[in-house]
């Protein structure tokens, strides 16, 4: 558990979009993540999304978890859509 700010090793694959109150939203789901970081509020990482370096926020999902928003910007990036895998990797914990 990383309840504090600091290095990570933390690698997932998931698909873009998640469901939130009927809406499909363009964010990958973090696995276990209140477990892994100890807390269900919004969190600050660095971490890659398909090798590509980002720096961004972890938003609750208002179900008990976290979810890792993929701009339109970078889904063009990296030649991704709604229902793609991505391989996310968090390095470290901001906040």
């Amino acid at each position: 558990m990383s309840t504090t700010p600091g290095p990570l090793d933390v690698t997932f694959t998931g698909p873009i979009g998640i469901e939130i109150k009927g809406d499909l939203w363009s964010c990958v789901e973090v696995p276990d993540s209140v477990e892994l970081f100890g807390t269900g509020k919004a969190i600050k990482v660095v971490g890659e999304v398909d090798d590509e370096p980002v720096s961004l926020a972890l938003m609750p999902t208002g179900s008990g978890g976290h979810m890792l928003s993929i701009s339109a910007k970078l889904r063009k990036k990296l030649g991704k859509n709604v229902g793609d895998d991505v391989t996310v990797h968090l390095s470290e914990r901001l906040t």
